[in-house]
């Protein structure tokens, strides 16, 4: 019985992701997903599975690991203001984050600590403390899904309520560990815990310069990040349940200490599939499994307490929701208040804590999952049913230019406008009334004192770019978005700089456009390779830096990615590939393909003249019978000109437009 329980827990493991997949169950959290199975398979269903030595093991390495990995998700550069800049929210209000998610947390602290003793003065729970660390508790890790599938966690209302989690998990767990100590007999021991967050320090300290080493010398053998990420985690579990201190604080601050030592996308990703692919999953259906909802329902004041469990967690996050109401747009408020509700991730080590105590029964337990469970349905939807990707959240980088010359007008004309929003100030009048009928986004402004900039939001930005004519005013402007500490990048223009300016601005984060090295730059190029030079300086032909942050992707090499050409779905039919469900093959197809890919990549009219054949050796053998073809009609003015139609991403462009006059 114990090996088949331990071989269907597994076995649930893989099903579940799989089922969600293909049925599209996006909604739900797949930890809530995986505690509802193992409810139904556990004593509160058909009772096929039960705990046993092993399972409680592996779920027990499975709480750790889930802390561990909770306190690798903490981006410590928020805390920064260069990192976390003041900026304009979708209700067109200045938005600080780090204030906003602040104020935001101690609201739902105040009210957790309310709503804790209205639940002891009616006489269904008496744990205050307890309650208000449950109450103000936030899933994490949930919450960066969801941010992360709208692609708004680096806009200010992501960034809020990021912080606001954040917060949400980190005081919870520090209580937590305070209650425990004091719970268990251990008061006079609390100061022991500073010993902790000593270890944790020497263990930073120790292994930063060495972390650097082992991403050097590591190999698939040896795996030292993965190595080093586990004695983290045992060396700081091991000193807190010394010090008296909880193991899953422990966890947590090995988390916390691997994020520290900055470790490569990889080794977040091996780290990640050994936690949620194996030890993870197994807690949260063994969660589910040991739920006795038959004992729950059988007791009158338990099923009294769930619907109050389900409001009261709902009402401790109404104080975020208000604040949130202040700053954002009244709808995108309201789901970013909801989506702060999930808790599930932090609630269940908490409560393992208190039953290990004897603060709480296990009835009151099952009840307070079975809430959590609830909340952590209802939240995402709610958040992904009343969230709107406003057009200010598609914007990825604001640039601030400062200066209206003939060497910026070309600049603002040619940014893209999906990725760019611009705005340019000058305090030139000339300029201006020349100007301000090419670029609608040019302000003019009294001075450039620093009063008058922030008063016309120069500082409200991503990137800044001082452009003026003058050397001196530059370094004047660029010294201000510096100092604001605002500005992600500050770029400067210097027509005749000596090196120790460029020097000192550098070594202030200060990035200098230098005439003279531009040119003898492009010189450079266009003797050694004139193909870069011409992409350089090819205004319809743009060259970009791209930062890949789909996990999907990562590892890829750039040929095996999707693209607008013929070989996307040439590939399709070949001998072996999983698209090719008609499993047609032809060798001669085959070889005319991978010489397209390889022999004759390099030669574009050989290269479309293997494609071409590919093809017609495919149309003759119909290893493919096209059902319908789509089209759609479009009809434009003879006098619009310059609309540039994409066969890729954005289907038109209207940046080159404009009517010919008749």
């Amino acid at each position: 019985m114990e090996q088949l329980s331990l071989f269907l827990v597994v076995l649930l493991a893989l099903v579940i992701p799989i089922f969600m997949a293909r049925f599209r169950v996006t909604n739900v959290p797949t930890a809530v997903a995986e505690i509802i199975v193992g409810i139904i398979m556990g004593s509160s269903g058909f009772n096929i599975i039960s705990s046993t030595h092993d399972l409680t093991f592996l779920s027990n390495l499975g709480v750790i690991l889930l802390m561990f990995l909770s306190g690798m998700e903490i981006d410590f550069d928020l805390l920064s203001r260069k990192n976390n800049p003041k900026g304009k929210s979708q209700a067109g209000k200045e938005v600080d984050p780090l204030k906003t998610a602040i104020v935001a947390f101690c609201g739902l602290a105040i009210m957790a600590v309310i709503l804790a003793f209205i639940l002891k003065w009616i006489g269904l729970f008496s744990e205050v403390m307890l309650a208000t660390i449950i109450f103000m508790t936030v899933a994490l890790g949930v919450v960066i899904a969801t941010l992360k599938e709208k692609e708004i966690l680096n806009r200010p209302i992501g960034q809020t309520i990021l912080l606001t989690a954040v917060m949400g998990e980190v005081v919870p767990l520090m209580l937590l560990t305070i209650y425990a100590s004091i719970h268990g007999g251990n008061a006079e021991r609390l100061w022991l815990i500073i010993l902790l967050f000593v270890a944790a320090i020497f263990l930073l300290h120790r292994f930063k310069q060495p972390y650097i080493w082992f991403s050097k010398v590591t190999k698939a053998t040896t795996q030292l990040d993965i190595r080093l990420a586990f004695f983290l985690i045992f060396a700081l579990v091991t000193v807190a349940e010394r010090v008296g201190a909880e193991n899953i604080l422990g966890a947590f601050l090995a988390g916390m200490v691997m994020k520290l030592l900055e470790p490569s996308e990889s080794t977040k990703d091996k780290l990640t599939s050994i936690g949620y692919g194996f030890f993870i999953p197994i807690f949260f259906i063994m969660t589910g499994v040991n739920l006795n909802l038959k004992s729950l329902f059988a007791h009158p004041s338990s099923l009294m307490l769930l619907p109050i469990l389900v409001l009261f967690f709902f009402l401790a996050k109404m104080p975020v929701l208000g604040v949130y109401m202040t700053k954002f747009a009244r709808r995108n408020a309201f789901a970013g208040g909801f989506l702060t509700a999930t808790t599930i991730t932090i609630v269940l080590p908490t409560l393992q804590v208190a039953r290990k105590l004897h603060a709480i029964s296990s009835t009151q337990s099952d009840t307070f999952i079975l809430a959590a469970v609830i909340v952590c349905i209802v939240s995402p939807i709610i958040f992904n049913s009343s969230f709107k990707l406003l057009p200010e959240d598609r914007i990825k980088q604001r640039v601030i230019i400062m200066g209206a010359n003939t060497f910026t007008m070309p600049v603002v004309h040619d940014l893209h406008d999906n990725w760019y929003s611009v705005a340019m100030f000058t305090d030139n009048e000339e300029n201006y009334n020349t100007y301000k009928s090419k670029v609608q986004s040019l302000s003019l402004i009294k001075n450039l004192s620093q009063e008058s900039l922030e008063k016309a939001g120069a500082f409200n930005g991503d990137i800044f770019v001082a452009a003026n004519h003058s050397d001196e005013i530059n370094l004047k402007l660029a010294k201000m978005a510096k100092d604001g500490e605002q500005m992600k990048r500050v770029i400067i223009r210097l027509q005749q700089p000596d090196m120790g300016t460029v020097r000192k601005l550098r070594a202030d984060g200060i990035e200098v456009f230098n005439f003279t090295n531009v040119r003898s730059s492009l010189m450079r190029a266009l003797i050694e390779s004139p193909a870069v030079y011409q992409i350089m300086t090819d205004t319809k032909n743009i060259l970009y830096s791209v930062v890949v942050r789909n996990p999907k992707y990562i590892g890829q090499e750039l040929k095996d990615w999707d693209f607008n050409d013929p070989m996307t779905f040439m590939q399709i039919p070949m001998t072996g590939t999983s698209y090719n469900y008609g499993k047609w093959s032809n060798s001669s197809y085959d070889s005319l393909v991978r010489s397209a890919q390889n022999r004759d990549a390099n030669n574009t009219s050989k290269r479309w003249q293997d494609l071409v054949n590919a093809a017609k050796i495919v149309n003759k053998d119909q290893a493919i019978t096209p059902i319908y073809q789509q089209t759609t009609a479009y009809l434009q003015n003879r006098r619009i000109k310059g609309i540039i139609h994409n066969t890729a991403g954005t289907q038109w462009n209207y940046k080159y437009a404009f009517i010919k006059s008749t």
